[in-house]
């Protein structure tokens, strides 16, 4: 068989053309699930106790969570890291080969057995559990160019109309904003002026909670003899900062009411002003992205950027985005860098094949079978 391959190029160069044939259209027809899985299927878990340290939370809030999810069905290990700024995350890392689905389930299932042994401010925050990978794949920065938008606005422009698309996008396991700038009424207590009317910032809070509610007052005529019903409409929670002024807080001895302006300054802000955010000397906000389990990449990335272009064509006038930060970047350039190595390989073993044959018939077929 060697003899005859040698003895007719001809046929040689056929079937060397047919095997890279082969092999192209075997690349780029070969499934994604094909491939190994390297990353392990990883769940998050995430909750908030406002106002809180660290030592607080990894004192009240880490250990019933810890407790309840260790040990969960395929786990291999566990990581949990409680912040200043009153949030806490749990990673639970599980073998490969877990279905991520499953164990996303299996971690809320142990999570929802411990909520009664949470502090109610964190059970009303909600505690989230996610499925996604540990690293991020990209971030991506909302700028203002002109410097007309605050990061309050940028944050929360996000958050609203960004944020949500991103999430949709196939194989994206988490979209987060770095900060928690939520549009917020704020209101700023003046501890002299409580304390000369004997009041407490817990007095305020219920006061300011039991008249800013939701409320279904319900219908008249109704399963009478009326021919119509009237249904009950009640305002709702306050939306202006004037509203929550006029909030009783109590009655004073004079027979005058004390309201919420007497004691306190109200505004419409953020929640938080924990977190702030500069791109090139302009206001801005980051976003995070996610790689959900199983997923590829590059193709995620690749989605995404298309979505960014589609979602700046409604942005206001004045806003940019960047994206300063992506593993695509680093993944382009070491599948350039094999691309160069293959072509000079190529040049230089035929230009040595050449030298030593003399001969470009004779050249032509090694070069092609390489």
């Amino acid at each position: 068989m060697l003899k005859k391959i040698i003895k007719r190029p001809v046929l040689a160069t056929v079937i060397s053309v047919l095997l890279v044939i082969l092999g192209v259209v075997g690349m780029l027809n070969l499934p994604i699930t094909k491939f190994p899985d390297i990353a392990p299927p990883t769940v998050m878990v995430t909750a908030a106790y406002p106002g809180a340290n660290a030592e607080t939370i990894a004192r009240s809030v880490a250990p019933p969570l810890e407790n309840a999810i260790n040990g969960v069905e395929n786990m291999d290990y566990i990581t949990s890291t409680a912040s200043n700024d009153g949030t806490l995350s749990i990673t639970v890392i599980f073998k490969l080969g877990t279905n991520p689905d499953q164990a996303a389930i299996n971690v809320q299932n142990r999570v929802a057995q411990v909520t009664n042994q949470l502090p109610a401010e964190v059970v009303q925050a909600g505690i989230t559990t996610l499925k996604r990978q540990n690293s991020m794949i990209a971030m991506v920065s909302l700028t203002s160019k002109d410097g007309t938008m605050d990061d309050l606005f940028l944050e929360n422009y996000a958050k609203i109309n960004i944020v949500p698309d991103l999430k949709r996008v196939k194989g994206v396991g988490d979209a987060m904003v770095y900060g928690n700038k939520d549009y917020s009424m704020r209101v700023w207590l003046d501890p002299n002026k409580l304390t000369s009317y004997n009041l407490t910032p817990a007095e305020v809070s219920r006061a300011i909670q039991s008249q800013n509610l939701e409320a279904a007052p319900g219908r008249f005529g109704e399963r009478s003899k009326e021919s119509m019903e009237y249904v009950l409409r009640y305002k709702g929670k306050f939306t202006e900062p004037e509203q929550y002024e006029n909030i009783t807080i109590k009655a004073l001895s004079d027979g005058s009411v004390l309201k919420l302006k007497d004691v306190a300054r109200v505004e419409f802000g953020a929640y938080s002003y924990t977190v702030s955010s500069n791109f090139n000397k302009k206001p801005s906000v980051t976003m995070a992205i996610f790689q959900m389990a199983g997923s590829n990449a590059n193709e995620v990335q690749i989605a995404l950027q298309e979505r960014m272009k589609e979602l700046e064509k409604s942005f206001p006038e004045g806003m940019a985005y960047e994206i300063p930060y992506a593993t695509k970047d680093a993944l382009d350039q070491s599948i350039e860098q094999v691309i160069h190595t293959l072509i000079e390989a190529f040049i230089l073993v035929f230009i040595v094949v050449y030298i030593f044959l003399q001969d470009f018939r004779s050249t032509l077929i090694p070069a092609i079978a390489y």
